[in-house]
């Protein structure tokens, strides 16, 4: 494990503390991905298996992406600004800081007992027990070694979220980070239960029409850098209403701009009612975490998110810049 400023304990002091705690909230980040769900299901699962009281919830009272509705679970996410139940003990998982949980970040302040379990590096600790390992592809993976210290059955139920969640920030095991670690967890977890085509069909062939429309547009979109290392591309709130599309119909197109023969670079961006969210990956050894630093964001080396508080157009001319696109026309106009 690479030494992380935030972390303080370890996994065997984890699973010791919460036996002896109970009444848990669980919760990830804004605009949860595999990873986050997986980590926030296998967790509680883990949990209730040692007959602790667990409630899980979603830090935005925003519908989760359909091709996630498989998770076992997922029916009982609750938004966290309705939820009023016990919080003695509160777990974020796949999130670093208090601002990321977002409404889950009154809940965190309402709990006796904090941890935090996750794999993004930064500064500071927002937990009183905190566990962060950068050098894992997944959180799923270190919940699933927090399940075995709980003595917990990693059967179906743990393995399935587990696995998913290793399976999509690996990029279906193409990205860097799919490493010796990550197949070995994944060979334990296909083990116990999990079923890699059923839930690669769940995820990856089950797309909405709408989802294909809007890769149509985002294709229609993109632009180069002269010498194609680069690509972006963007989806305004017009082009969502167009295609009938939502938030989650957007999450797979990064990976088609990815897919560019001699792209190094990809970044995404998608209009939002007040700002323009952006998603950066690399193919090669770049730091994008660097890169979405540079608007405020973070992440991983290669893969990292931020958000630009302005217009499209000017959040369109900003990464262009950065990225040495010549300026796109946006509307009627290049910034």
């Amino acid at each position: 494990m690479a030494v992380t400023p935030q972390t303080n304990t370890t996994l065997e002091e984890i699973a010791q503390q919460l036996l002896t705690h109970d009444n848990y909230v669980i919760c990830g980040h804004v605009s949860p991905d595999g990873d986050c769900l997986g980590s926030q299901l296998a967790l509680a699962w883990a949990l209730r298996q040692c007959g602790k009281q667990v409630s899980v919830v979603l830090a935005r009272n925003e519908p989760i992406d359909g091709t996630l509705a498989f998770l076992p679970g997922s029916q009982e996410l609750v938004p966290a600004v309705s939820f009023d139940g016990p919080c003695d003990s509160f777990i974020a998982v796949d999130v670093p800081t208090p601002e990321r949980l977002g409404d889950g970040a009154r809940l965190q302040e309402r709990a006796a007992f904090t941890v935090t379990i996750d794999h993004h590096a930064v500064p500071h600790a927002m937990s009183q027990l905190s566990y962060t390992d950068p050098d894992v592809a997944s959180t799923t993976m270190l919940i699933w070694q927090l399940a075995a210290l709980l003595g917990c059955d990693r059967a179906q139920l743990i393995a399935t979220c587990a696995y998913t969640g290793l399976m999509t920030d690996t990029g279906r095991f193409q990205y860097q980070n799919a490493d010796n670690a990550a197949f070995a967890a994944a060979a334990e977890m296909v083990a116990a239960g999990a079923e890699p085509s059923v839930i690669s069909r769940n995820f990856y062939q089950n797309r909405s029409r709408a989802s294909v429309a809007l890769e149509a547009v985002a294709i229609d979109h993109m632009a180069f850098s002269s010498d194609g290392r680069a690509v972006m591309s963007w989806l305004s709130l017009e082009d969502f209403a167009r295609c009938g599309a939502v938030k989650s119909d957007a999450e797979p197109l990064i990976d088609v701009l990815r897919s560019v023969a001699g792209v190094s670079v990809a970044c995404m961006l998608r209009e939002q009612a007040t700002e323009v969210r952006g998603s950066f990956r690399a193919k090669d050894d770049t730091d994008v975490a660097a890169l979405a630093a540079q608007f405020g964001g973070g992440g991983h080396r290669a893969a990292a998110g931020f958000t630009i508080h302005e217009l499209l157009p000017q959040a369109v001319a900003a990464v262009a810049q950065l990225l040495g696109i010549p300026c796109p026309v946006v509307a009627e106009e290049c910034l």
